[in-house]
């Protein structure tokens, strides 16, 4: 359920939707239309790869500015619109890949479930959708999590969690704690359970992990993390120096989600918390992109704190590329990580059990 289905949630009148729609139709417009006067062909790599790059930034800058700028009631009738085409357009992407999707509930929380041909029963990955906590569905990251279902041969599992605003902290917490909570209770053993989020679902992959630790509930067996937004403070280098390069707005929202929260919070702000016991964790970022100092960092402190971490910065790339652009070598490469860092963990789980059968 796409937050604007929610009865509790306001969507605009009608007309004032349309006009919503409309404007962001011209905004995108106006976007493409400069996007010769950015020099598009300027680059690191051929012609082709740096138009497409410079096309998707310029297009995404806009659409997410334009959306975060509207009042929220038409930002949910425009998600609405956005979250029905993607039902309808993005599934049939998924058939040569053998993947179905189907909806279920977990502990309270809708989610799509996308299974894969040949994939073990519990083997399972809860994927936590992006989206900067206030926006996108799972519906949205079809065409992904389908390959990453394919790639891991794991069933993947995305709950519709709340977002802010009208959800603050710690509600989308919450109901991935829940989540996580029920896949657990259908006994899926934490052996065989990864967590996974990019941006704003990559923060609440890592605060979920210290969240389950705080309630004695058992860890997963590893993390995947896609251009994780670590550090909510927003005072890097990178938030600076990145700013013309990646794809996100210069003025990125967290305040909805916080709600007065401290952001320096290790709570929401996981690149500060205590790492020590995290699962071994896969983090794949661009260099390119404004949260990379926060993930460097993160990615050090892991490594300090004894925890297995496998890190893939790619030069020259922005926000979650490989979600964006999944056709570029980059975005293969990421993916084909992504397979073997699943199948190791899931093979030395393997191993240990046998090694303790009598």
């Amino acid at each position: 359920m796409v937050m604007g289905r929610r009865p509790e949630v306001k969507k605009a009148t009608a007309p004032a939707a349309a006009f919503a729609v409309a404007g962001l139709a011209a905004q995108l417009a106006t976007a493409l239309a400069s996007v010769p006067f950015r020099k598009p062909w300027n680059g690191p790599a051929g012609l082709l790869h740096n138009v497409g790059m410079s096309v998707t930034r310029t297009v995404l800058r806009a659409f997410i500015g334009y959306t975060t700028s509207i009042p929220i009631e038409e930002f949910r009738s425009v998600e609405i619109l956005i979250d029905g085409i993607c039902r309808r357009a993005l599934p049939p992407f998924l058939k040569p890949l053998g993947v179905t999707v189907t909806e279920t509930e977990l502990g309270g929380v809708p989610a799509l479930v996308y299974r894969p041909r040949d994939g073990a029963a519990p083997d399972t990955i809860l994927y936590l959708h992006g989206g900067g906590f206030i926006g996108t569905s799972p519906s949205m990251y079809a065409t992904f999590t389908g390959w990453i279902a394919h790639e891991t041969a794991c069933r993947v599992v995305v709950p519709d969690y709340r977002l802010a605003p009208e959800f603050p902290y710690p509600a989308s917490l919450l109901d991935a704690v829940a989540a996580y909570e029920a896949i657990l209770n259908e006994g899926v053993p934490a052996e065989r359970l990864f967590v996974a989020g990019d941006s704003g679902g990559g923060n609440l992959v890592t605060s979920l992990v210290v969240e389950a630790r705080r309630r004695g509930m058992p860890a997963p067996t590893g993390l995947l993390l896609f251009s994780p937004e670590l550090s909510l403070a927003l005072d890097e280098p990178s938030i600076r120096e990145n700013t013309h390069r990646d794809i996100l707005p210069w003025n990125i929202p967290v305040r909805p989600y916080l709600r007065g929260l401290d952001p320096h919070d290790a709570r929401v702000s996981s690149a500060d918390a205590d790492l020590r016991g995290f699962p071994p964790t896969f983090v794949a970022y661009g260099g390119d992109e404004m949260f990379r100092d926060p993930i460097r960092r993160f990615v050090e402190r892991l490594e300090n704190a004894g925890v297995d971490a496998t890190a893939i910065e790619e030069p020259a790339m922005f926000h979650v590329f490989p979600i964006l652009m999944p056709w570029l070598d980059a975005s293969g490469r990421v993916y084909r990580a992504v397979g073997r860092f699943v199948r190791a963990r899931l093979e030395a789980k393997s191993l240990a059990a046998e090694r303790e059968q009598p």
